[in-house]
């Protein structure tokens, strides 16, 4: 699809103290379709930029006004002023305030239709929790404050998607998470989303099993009997396009993959370690089953990295892109 004014985009800097400030300042300086307005602090980024000797200009703006199409080098910021200085490298849990109210914000601004995509740089979970703030990750954050059926992550590459029925919980935890309504409420999110956002047409899903070999025929877990293929076997009667229980060691192999337009794995470290070893820079985490559109990098703060100009900013073009594609933008106008 395609819109008659160009895509607003909204791009959150982060944890101030990590890569996010390098990233997003970095990925400004390219040209992009759409109008993107990044929400930060324009003191912190100024900085950043001066250490990454990049020619950019940082201007002001209010939140109310209309953004104007995207000129490399020229980054719009929404002021959120941190509440100390901050180092490269070294977080401050006085400042984790100030990156809620950056992520708050964006949620609020697409919720309001002042902007039709948020793409946020990464935050640090701990650093967020030790000021004071229950944060278990941006997913569930942002779903928390905009509602919608269920949050459901999804790490895009070029030519691989998994989405996830569970995100972060310990694994000793996952078996009992992984019910049979709570697997159907999920499936029905990926098939509606991966749907709409792709252009696709009864979308065809694989299901991974819990279990090593999907279960081995009850051998080795019955998670797969008793949870899994009821689940699938209730929405395939729905007309829904399911694959599965496919055992997640031989799921992910090129003839699999060929006859597939999602995976979905049934915890984080099952799925994601192959999206991410398979296309690293280009993947983008996108939130499935909100009412806006999300994209984010596929990589954490980088702590180590912050300042250093060695990170880089491939994951969050992708997902600035891809949030432009997603929202009725043009994403192939830039470069």
């Amino acid at each position: 699809m395609t819109r008659s004014a160009p895509s607003r985009i909204i791009v959150t800097v982060g944890e101030p103290a990590g890569i996010g400030p390098d990233v997003v300042l970095t990925a400004l300086t390219k040209p992009h379709a759409g109008a993107i307005t990044v929400l930060g602090d324009s003191k912190v980024l100024r900085q950043r930029a001066a250490m990454l000797g990049l020619d950019v200009e940082i201007r002001a703006v209010d939140p109310a006004s209309s953004p104007a199409p995207h000129r490399a080098g020229l980054i719009p910021v929404v002021d959120i002023p941190v509440s100390r200085a901050v180092r490269a490298g070294r977080p401050d849990p006085e400042n984790a305030r100030a990156v809620v109210r950056g992520i708050d914000t964006a949620v609020d601004l697409c919720l309001d239709g002042r902007a039709d995509a948020m793409v946020t740089a990464p935050v640090h979970k701990a650093v967020i929790n030790d000021a004071g703030i229950p944060f278990q990750g941006h997913t569930e954050w942002i779903a928390e404050r905009a509602g919608g059926d269920m949050p459901v992550m999804m790490l895009a590459g070029p030519g691989l998607r998994v989405c996830l029925a569970t995100t972060h919980l310990p694994l000793a935890e996952v078996p009992m998470a992984i019910t049979r309504d709570h697997l159907t409420r999920v499936l029905k999110i990926v098939d509606r989303d991966i749907g709409r956002l792709y252009g696709l047409d009864r979308p065809v899903i694989g299901v991974l099993g819990l279990n090593p070999h999907a279960g081995e025929g009850g051998h080795m877990g019955t998670e797969e009997i008793d949870t899994i293929v009821p689940a699938m076997r209730s929405l395939e009667s729905g007309g829904m396009r399911l694959v599965g229980p496919l055992p997640a060691d031989t799921a992910f192999t090129p003839s699999a993959l060929g006859r597939l337009d999602a995976v979905l794995a049934m915890y984080h470290d099952q799925g994601l370690p192959v999206v991410k070893y398979r296309d690293f820079g280009e993947v983008v985490n996108v939130t499935l089953g909100l009412p806006l559109i999300r994209t984010s990098v596929d990589h954490g703060t980088a702590l180590d990295l912050a300042g250093s100009g060695r990170g880089s900013a491939s994951s969050l073009i992708a997902a600035i892109r891809l949030a432009m594609e997603f929202s009725g933008g043009n994403p192939s106008r830039g470069t």
